[in-house]
């Protein structure tokens, strides 16, 4: 029985690595697989035959190019084995994407947030997802997931959202919410650690084993932090409570109702409260328009005191985090993203300052700072790479 169990256990990991692969690379023929995933062709053959059969994948044959010889045979994901529900909680805003087992984008809608507490909310989340299977005729029995995320604390063994901007300290425990009409797997992240992945992911292909990790930083209304490290084989994936890393003691009324947190210096009502002079025990708001920081910072760059100090201040609570951060993980990349990643010149004085306070910044230097423009991309490509390998992980289990 032992031996059943582990022979079992191989073929399963021996079929993930093969979806792997497919995940990774695209369509492949069978000694592509083979050379992608180290598996004898043996195996390969049996692994493909086995998740062929299973209706997992399928394949196709692609004529040579002189037109001469044998067609190539391409294994890839059937697309419409299952589907995939994506959920993007913003401020203001919630997204709405459909894939399909292979990726592939079918539909997107937005639709703005009704004020309301979680069950208010949870209602709209409801309706938007049996709107998106309607209008494209799909079961709900065919979606195998839904990926969620957002700003704020996530549970990381349940997915139950324990504080978010939009909600503050109301939990969301969507497992409960969705479970009776939904057999779909649920899953919650906090947002800044799906940037992560997808940036994670990206340099270890450019890299390969070069690639040590790198620092995902998100401005906006909120201040998230993603990691991914390098674990042996593993990239490891995490998001720390950066935005609410204590700056100050007793400082700046942070939205948390905490006091000192980097947020309340460097989110985008910190900023503009700095700007206004208004006191810092005054209760921030729970969004601002993007429009109004783009016109504070006009007057920023054009030498304002008080827009520029504004700003500065921001860099400088950033880059004191960053330099504890890189005291505990070491020189890393950071990658800057989200809408405030517009405003990276006026924070940069003071984001260098901050950093300069690391003693491993001054030994090895400034690390490299990179400013990447399309986060709800990356956010989608992270819900894309983290759902989908659970889904594998699902189905060759059942296999």
């Amino acid at each position: 029985m032992l031996a059943k169990s582990s022979t079992e256990l191989v073929r399963q990991q021996n079929s993930h690595i093969v979806l792997r692969a497919l995940r990774l690379h695209g369509r492949l023929s069978h000694t592509e697989i083979s050379d992608f995933t180290g598996l004898a062709s043996a195996t390969v053959s049996a692994i493909t035959a086995d998740l062929e059969r299973a209706g997992i994948i399928e394949k196709s044959e692609q004529k040579p190019l002189s037109g001469r010889g044998r067609p190539r045979v391409l294994f890839t994901q059937r697309r419409g084995h299952s589907y995939l529900v994506v959920v993007i909680i913003s401020s203001d805003v919630v997204q709405y994407s459909l894939a399909d087992y292979s990726g592939t984008l079918i539909d997107r809608f937005t639709e703005t947030r009704v004020a309301g507490g979680v069950g208010t909310f949870m209602e709209g989340v409801q309706r938007a997802l049996e709107r998106m299977i309607e209008r494209n005729r799909v079961s709900p029995s065919a979606v195998r997931s839904i990926s969620i995320s957002s700003k704020g604390l996530v549970d990381s063994s349940a997915p139950v959202l324990l504080w978010s901007p939009v909600l503050g300290t109301e939990r969301v425990d969507f497992q409960a919410g969705l479970s009776p009409r939904w057999p779909a797997r649920i899953l919650l992240s906090n947002e800044t650690l799906l940037v992560a992945r997808a940036l994670g992911q990206k340099s270890e292909r450019r890299l390969g084993p070069d690639f040590r990790g790198l620092v995902t930083l998100s401005l906006g209304h909120s201040i998230g932090l993603g990691l991914a490290l390098r674990r042996d084989q593993d990239i490891d994936i995490s998001a720390p409570n950066f935005g609410h890393m204590l700056h100050v003691p007793g400082g700046a009324l942070c939205r948390c109702g905490s006091r000192g947190c980097i947020e309340a210096y460097a989110g985008f009502y910190a900023i503009l409260r700095t700007a206004f002079e208004v006191p810092r025990d005054t209760i921030p708001a729970k969004f601002v328009p993007l429009q109004e920081v783009d016109k504070l910072a006009i007057r920023a760059r054009s030498g304002e005191r008080m827009p520029s100090y504004a700003f500065r201040e921001a860099g400088l609570a950033l880059g004191y985090g960053l330099s504890r951060l890189l005291s505990l993980y070491g020189h890393l990349p950071i990658s800057v993203t989200g809408p405030g990643a517009r405003y990276f010149d006026l924070l940069h004085p003071g984001l260098v300052d901050g950093l300069s306070e690391a003693q491993v910044v001054r030994m090895f230097g400034v690390p490299a700072l990179s400013v990447v423009s399309d986060e709800p991309m990356l956010v989608f490509e992270g819900h894309l790479d983290g759902a989908l390998t659970v889904m594998d992980e699902d189905l060759v289990a059942g296999a």
